[in-house]
């Protein structure tokens, strides 16, 4: 249902399969285009891998970001009811700065993990968990509809430990990238441990 109000706006209120069907798709385009950044090796031995090495180490932490927002978008899909204007447009909002993963990705991997690039990914990381958070606040300002994210949430340390670490991580990359790189897989390795706040919610 679509309905305009006095001041010109537009609100949507409508299921969430539409929504969580888009965002799905854009993640796995995200994905591909990190995949075809890869180049086929000249030689026919090991050795002709080495030049590859830095791609696919930053590939494989790029991908595993995105398959935890993936694994947490659906999550946040699960006890959201109904979506609005405001929901969309923060979806949006994350989905803008994931899309910048496989550029981030492909230059710091060019540039053997060179400060400037290290710490534009770590900047990057920062504004999608950022616009994770606006999505989570704007779907539990949605009012009855969406109580059950408000329960499963709480507090959200986990989410606010995040932040505090790619900020920690993006300042550090002048004193060395690679500590910089292991804050990054840390908060990677925190989101991989499964989040059971949702599903208690839902089992109850």
């Amino acid at each position: 249902m679509i309905y305009v109000n006095f001041r010109g706006w537009y609100n949507f209120l409508m299921k969430t399969t539409r929504l969580e069907a888009f965002s799905d798709g854009v993640i796995a385009i995200f994905i591909t285009v990190m995949v075809l950044a890869f180049k086929i090796p000249e030689g026919d031995d090991i050795a002709a891998l080495g030049p590859t090495l830095p791609l696919f180490l930053a590939y494989v932490l790029s991908f595993v970001y995105l398959a935890i927002y993936w694994n947490n978008h659906h999550h946040l899909m699960q006890v959201t009811d109904h979506v609005d204007g405001r929901i969309l447009w923060a979806n949006m909002h994350l989905l803008f700065w994931l899309s910048l993963v496989p550029f981030a990705t492909a230059w710091m991997a060019q540039t053997h993990f060179a400060m400037i690039p290290t710490a534009l990914y770590g900047v990057i990381l920062l504004l999608a968990a950022l616009g994770y958070s606006f999505l989570v606040m704007a779907i539990t300002a949605h009012g009855d509809a969406n109580h059950l994210l408000r329960k499963a949430i709480g507090r959200d340390y986990k989410g606010k430990i995040s932040l505090v670490i790619y900020v920690l991580a993006v300042a550090l990359t002048g004193v060395h990238q690679w500590i910089s790189l292991s804050l990054y897989a840390l908060v990677a390795i925190i989101w991989l441990v499964p989040d059971r706040r949702i599903e208690r919610v839902l089992g109850h």
